[in-house]
């Protein structure tokens, strides 16, 4: 009971002093079967509807039990951008700026509250007719207000005034109103001494003349006879802070000096002064906590003594008395709003908000925490040239989405073979569901993945099995949460004022996200720079991808995208800025840029200290490709061809990353088709998918692939939470998708797997796929070869990427004895000029030194698109005489029976007739020259081939 009512008032205290008096109610504890009354101010939060001159709407929905965070809006009742008359509001007369609308004739009857459902909150937005203004909470978030039990236990809370710390000057008043749920005496103390009080009341106003400088103390105390309850609040008029420089040295954010004190660091230039507000003076004003300014004005700090070790603490900085803040370097943050959604099994016994404290994001600082204990402590980091990254999202890898689970998993990603995970952002976002691109504190782990020690233990694992680390970091922009936005924050317009130190008021290129860095600005170079060493440091990270990079530039584009995209030096030398910072800090460490310039820009880029890498998105290439459709050129993948021309090996080709649509689900809902071939049916599509990859791997150069490539994963990345697709401006590409491990149990996607393994393991293993003499024939044909010569081995890559048997010319380097990869099958080549030919969709991979044989072992062909459709077979094989060739039709069908030699000419018709389904033998005395021969057998538009190979 005690604790149920703690946390009533708690919700309505932090509904109060997140809002103000935003919006009020009417009753003040609205329960679900009162009609409720709401008066909206427009003048607060972000004024986004003050003095409009226009009607006013209401939005609404309610967040239940059911609700899975505070988006979640159920039974929402109105319709956005809808001029309806029952939805608009009532000017409150002689009050401009105030609506008030009425939730009739209850809550309950309102909003069609089923039965079992608990109403927790009523959620607002408010609009103009068409929704082009708007009035939000001052953080632009949704307003709430919270909907009591019928049963509700004794509760106060505080009306006026809206924050439990005020800072305001002498001789200004301070009205102090509160209210109960049934009648109590209620008493109104200053600094220990009744002021004001009421017998069997329900409310009491005082207000408090300030008179003096430095902090004050008000607690409120209602007692109903059985039990009291007390809620404090703090004022001060500000003191001058102390002027004096920080310590030599000192780092902006947090530093814990030694076993009880820490030195706490603000830069804040043009803000007179800040208190520190937190879990060790109780969230209240205290002039012992006003911060020192330093003599240029810029920089707030102070050193707080008799802390515990091993206990966790929270603050904030507020700012002049208006702005709340955690600390921009935070390593953990608290959230109000999205903490509650963390499950317990992903960070045991998260330390609890302050929610009668104080309002918004606060610092969580572990003070004197245990420190991990690495077991790796000398980890050597796979080379540029051998590079495979594995790009993950941790939200849709795996259901628990959390480190521990994550390092279950690694076994699985260890036998696939890559050296390297990418993880999509992991620093604090805004929500709980999302991809990460949305940053409100770069430097905080998010907790919605799971603990600090967690992740270190996840990166030790990695470095265990020889896979580097990597993290996609976004230091293009912040969301509005971030504190690098709240302090130089226009409200009314929702963006940075002009004098925000780090970011733009307005955006510099047209492809922004969010709210832009100048990095141009020092402030910004310092920011990044510290939490770029943080993330290295602290866990032993092996590299960043930064993400839209392109957009570290000054040169104002506006909406002009071809601008943008031209060379631009101040850009470059921003980002070698950053690389020397990385590499300074931890030497060999890669440095990832999702760039897409210019390829001067590129080159200059890649070329530059130990050599950047660059994204290079080559999935329509390759889509196109495996769809079986024209548009299929990949030369530029080759860092040396000479569309590229880059000295160093710094392209990071793909096929997918987390931003393209999925090639098998092109595959499967657009591929193309001839007869009875066909790219949409699933054995094609995943055959195509690895004809793919292979010409991907076969490339020189660091390679990355998405999660579940390995295992044909064909779900649209517009794929919505129901199951249906909908790519409408973007539709649901940033929801949930299914998580499929199920993948594994179908036999062609985990051959798929092994195709991938093979390939990954030959990348890995062999100096030849490093080499720089490389011939390539990979533009528009539907038929591609390479050609890798090495030291000590040579490659052929071959594939038909037509829907139709393809020849091709060159197949091979060089003549003799050549040994395919993936079946274990040898062909003697007479001469390099000799043509092959190959079925559609088939690939073959040759060495010219026999391998051992692939970790997932051979198979019988890689033409096996129908799982052996005819049952193709000759014996003996090879043969010096008389041979056997047996085949099984399914039903009636026209035969085609035919044999060429290696360089693709008809040798000998052997069956040309339509025949009746069953089981067919052919028995032939093949009185040839000595060589390979190729079996072709073509039925119901399906092809199947078979090598012969005639010794003497």
């Amino acid at each position: 009971m005690l604790r149920f009512l703690h946390l009533s008032v708690v919700v309505l205290l932090s509904t109060t002093m997140l809002y103000g008096q935003l919006i009020t109610t009417d009753p003040i504890f609205p329960r679900v079967t009162d009609e409720v009354t709401i008066t909206f101010d427009a003048t607060q939060g972000t004024g986004g509807l003050a003095d409009c001159n226009c009607d006013v709407y209401v939005h609404t929905g309610i967040i239940t039990n059911q609700s899975t965070s505070p988006s979640d809006w159920k039974n929402v009742q109105t319709s956005w951008g809808v001029a309806n008359a029952s939805w608009r509001m009532t000017p409150v007369p002689g009050e401009p700026n105030k609506y008030t609308y009425t939730i009739s004739p209850s809550i309950q009857s309102y909003y069609n509250v089923g039965t079992g459902v608990t109403v927790e909150e009523m959620a607002f937005v408010f609009r103009n007719a068409t929704g082009s203004l708007e009035g939000k909470g001052a953080n632009g978030s949704d307003i709430y207000t919270p909907v009591f039990p019928a049963d509700l236990p004794f509760s106060l809370v505080l009306l006026n005034p809206n924050q439990s710390s005020i800072v305001t000057n002498i001789g200004s008043t301070i009205p102090v109103d509160v209210a109960t749920s049934e009648p109590a005496s209620i008493s109104i103390l200053l600094n220990g001494t009744e002021v004001a009080s009421a017998d069997n009341a329900l409310s009491l106003s005082h207000s408090i003349l300030v008179n003096a400088t430095g902090a004050q103390q008000v607690e409120v105390i209602a007692d109903n006879g059985q039990e009291m309850q007390t809620i404090e609040l703090s004022f001060a008029a500000a003191s001058t802070p102390i002027t004096a420089d920080p310590p030599a040295g000192a780092k902006d954010g947090i530093t814990e000096l030694d076993d009880t004190s820490v030195h706490l660091q603000l830069f804040a230039p043009n803000k007179d002064f800040v208190y520190v507000i937190g879990s060790f003076n109780n969230y209240q004003l205290d002039d012992n906590f006003l911060m020192k300014r330093s003599t240029d004005g810029d920089t707030h700090w102070i050193e707080i003594e008799g802390l515990v070790p091993g206990q966790d603490y929270t603050f904030q900085y507020w700012v002049e008395g208006q702005i709340k803040i955690a600390d921009p370097y935070s390593e953990l943050v608290l959230d109000p709003n999205h903490d509650q959604f963390i499950p317990e099994v992903t960070w045991p016994n998260l330390p609890a908000y302050p929610g009668d404290k104080t309002d918004g994001i606060v610092t969580l600082l572990q003070f004197g925490a245990e420190e991990y204990e690495w077991q790796v402590n000398d980890f050597e980091r796979p080379s540029k040239k051998d590079l495979v990254v594995y790009e993950l999202l941790l939200r849709d890898f795996i259901a628990r989405h959390d480190y521990k689970t994550l390092i279950d998993t690694l076994d699985y990603l260890d036998r696939l073979g890559i050296n390297a995970i990418e993880l999509m952002p992991i620093n604090e976002f805004e929500g709980n569901n999302s991809w990460g691109y949305n940053p409100s504190f770069h430097g905080a782990l998010d907790k919605y993945y799971g603990t600090p020690n967690d992740f270190k233990r996840f990166v030790d694992a990695c470095h265990e099995r020889g896979i580097a680390v990597i993290v996609d970091v976004v230091y293009n922009h912040a969301f509005s949460q971030s504190p690098l936005a709240q302090l130089y924050w226009n409200a009314a317009q929702f963006r940075p004022t002009p004098d925000n130190p780090w970011l733009n008021e307005f955006a510099t290129h047209p492809f922004n996200v969010g709210y832009d860095f100048n990095h141009e600005k020092q402030a910004t170079v310092d920011f990044t720079n510290q939490i770029m060493e943080y993330w290295l440091t602290e866990y032993r990270l092996d590299g960043f991808r930064f993400d839209l990079s392109k957009g570290f530039t000054q040169v104002n584009s506006g909406s002009n995208v071809g601008l943008w995209s031209n060379y631009d030096a101040s850009r470059i030398e921003i980002l070698k800025v950053y690389a020397d910072k990385v590499w300074e800090t931890t030497p060999g460490a890669y440095v990832i840029l999702e760039h897409f310039g210019q390829n001067q820009e590129e080159k200059e880029l890649a070329e530059y200290g130990e050599g950047m890498m660059l994204w290079g998105n080559f999935n329509f290439a390759y889509n196109q490709a495996t769809m079986g459709y024209d548009g299929s050129n990949i030369a530029g993948m080759w860092h040396l061809d000479p569309s590229k021309g880059w000295g160093e090996p710094g392209l990071i080709g793909y096929m997918e990353s987390h931003d393209e649509e999925r090639i098998m689900y092109k595959n499967i809902a657009f591929g193309n088709s001839n007869g009875d071939y066909d790219v949409q049916e699933l054995p094609t599509a995943l055959e195509r998918m690895a004809l793919g990859e292979v010409f991907m791997f076969a490339i020189p150069g660091p390679k990355m692939m998405w999660q579940f490539a390995e295992l044909g994963y064909d779900r649209s990345i517009f794929t919505c939470p129901n199951g249906t697709v909908n790519d409408g401006d973007d539709g649901c590409k940033l929801s949930p998708k299914p998580i499929l491990w199920e993948y594994q149990d179908e036999p062609d996607r985990q051959r798929l797997y092994d195709i991938t393994r093979g390939l990954i393991h030959l990348k890995t293993t062999y100096d030849v796929f490093e080499t720089d003499d490389v011939f390539l024939n990979v533009a528009q044909s539907k038929w591609k070869v390479i050609h890798l010569n090495g030291d000590d081995m040579r490659v052929a890559a071959q594939g038909n990427f037509d829907v139709v048997p393809a020849t091709l010319s060159f197949p091979f380097p060089t003549g003799g004895w050549w040994y395919e990869y993936f079946t274990g099958d040898s062909t003697f080549v007479n001469s390099p000029g000799d043509q092959v030919t190959l079925g559609p969709g088939e690939y073959r991979l040759y060495t010219d030194v026999r391998l051992e044989e692939p970790p997932g072992g051979f198979v019988t062909s890689t033409l096996d698109l129908v799982d052996d459709y005819f049952e193709l077979f000759v014996a003996p094989n090879p043969a010096n005489g008389p041979v056997r060739i047996g085949y099984s039709l399914p039903s009636t069908t026209d035969v085609q029976l035919d044999l060429f030699n290696i360089a693709g000419t008809p040798v000998r018709q052997l069956v040309r007739e339509r025949q009746a389904a069953g089981q067919y033998a052919v028995d032939e005395q093949l009185e040839l020259p000595p060589g390979t021969y190729i079996l072709r057998m073509v039925a119901e538009g399906k092809v199947e081939t078979q090598k012969i190979i005639i010794t003497r």
